[in-house]
């Protein structure tokens, strides 16, 4: 009977020691009973950082609220950031970092197009979910990856909405100032595409680099093409130098500007010339000014956790994409799984807070905004001026 006895134990020790084995094998990566583990993907480091940490910043202060609230099923949302530099090298580490490393349940974010570009091999190959928050070239989810999603408007959408809007404001002679990198060039080609349509061919072409010390070359050479719009596809830094040249060399024209430049506001103030972007109207995936009474809660929220910032249109990217995933997870149910989670996220309709029409995605569609909005200054204050749904 002891043998016996003994063998049963033996068995059962191992039954339990099994059970144990499987369910481990079966949690998933980065879900425990207590919390889910994010990864954000970005810029936070370098000249363009603050652009990049005020996204994440927008989408940390919806997690902390769903998290106030109970959290996702219980479980509380712990968001971990690591630094890609805008730099393609940087970002293959940072990606592996966040999936080996940290052991992430999914990436929030992805700022520059050039490095979320260079990820995405590492994000595809281990398919963990990916909802992009400020990249904007097509590539990254069109053709559709089941597993990655972007709350953000493509490149080619900005472009195709820039010619339209001069064409709408009776403009004939137009220039581009333009980035040619990889970031540049998905709104570049699809900007030259619409001009095509249009009938209309650019009076001057100029290339800008992401970082320039100095335009005024560019500036004059536009200048002397007579262009009375120029379409601007920049990163804000090139924006400002270039805007801040044509100024002084005297030169005012109607200034179309890209998502990047959408806060008029913040952008002049960059600028710091007083009427130098008078002429500035901008394209932007936000559908409100920063000091819009409609987003005056998430003003107080984020410059309260944030002491150090200033409420701005980044912190609305991070803002609508976080209010989108949390949305995702909730319907991916208590059972959390990677495969819940992107059936959840592709068949889901959110509107959120602080953008003009809804982020929508579908089985075929995983570029999930498609509304803009255009804002200028108005008496000095940055204002909506109209929005409209962009198709190809």
């Amino acid at each position: 009977m002891k043998s016996r006895r003994h063998v049963l134990s033996t068995m059962s020790a191992a039954l339990i020691a099994s059970m144990c084995v499987v369910g481990t094998a079966n949690a998933e990566v980065g879900v425990t009973d207590k919390e889910i583990k994010i990864g954000a993907l970005g810029v936070l480091t370098g000249p363009l950082a603050k652009y990049g940490n005020t996204v994440y910043d927008g989408i940390e202060t919806v997690y902390e609220e769903a998290n106030k609230s109970g959290g996702i099923h219980g479980r509380q949302l712990v968001y971990v950031r690591e630094d890609d530099r805008c730099q393609a090298a940087e970002a293959v580490g940072a990606a592996k970092k966040l999936i080996h490393q940290h052991k992430v349940f999914m990436i929030h974010g992805g700022a520059c197009s050039n490095a979320s570009l260079a990820a995405k091999p590492e994000i595809v190959a281990t398919k963990v979910p990916w909802v992009i928050t400020a990249s904007t070239a097509p590539s990254l989810t069109d053709p559709v990856t089941p597993h990655i999603f972007t709350t953000m408007l493509a490149g080619w959408m900005e472009s195709y909405a820039q010619v339209q809007y001069a064409v709408e404001k009776g403009m004939k002679r137009v220039a581009i100032i333009a980035q040619h990198d990889n970031w540049g060039r998905s709104r570049y080609d699809p900007l030259m595409e619409a001009f095509k349509l249009h009938g209309i061919e650019p009076v001057a072409n100029e290339e800008i680099v992401p970082d320039p010390a100095d335009a005024t070359a560019i500036a004059l050479r536009i200048q002397a093409a007579k262009a009375d719009a120029v379409i601007l596809i920049t990163f804000p830094k090139a924006a400002v130098v270039a805007v801040r040249d044509m100024y002084k060399v005297g030169y005012k024209p109607f200034m179309i500007g890209g998502s990047t430049v959408g806060d008029v506001g913040l952008f002049t103030k960059n600028v710091g010339i007083p009427g130098s972007t008078d002429n500035l109207h901008a394209v932007s995936t936000i559908g409100y000014a920063a000091d819009d009474p409609a987003v005056t809660k998430w003003k107080k929220l984020v410059e309260a956790k944030y002491s150090g910032d200033t409420f701005n249109i980044y912190h609305m990217f991070g803002i609508a994409s976080g209010q989108f995933v949390v949305e995702a997870l909730r319907k991916a149910g208590k059972d959390l799984t990677r495969d819940s989670f992107n059936k959840a996220a592709s068949n889901l309709s959110v509107n959120t807070d602080v953008y003009g029409g809804p982020i929508t995605c579908t089985p075929t569609n995983h570029q999930c905004h498609n509304t803009a909005a255009w804002f200028g200054l108005v008496d000095g204050t940055t204002k909506r001026l109209a929005t409209t749904t962009v198709t190809r």
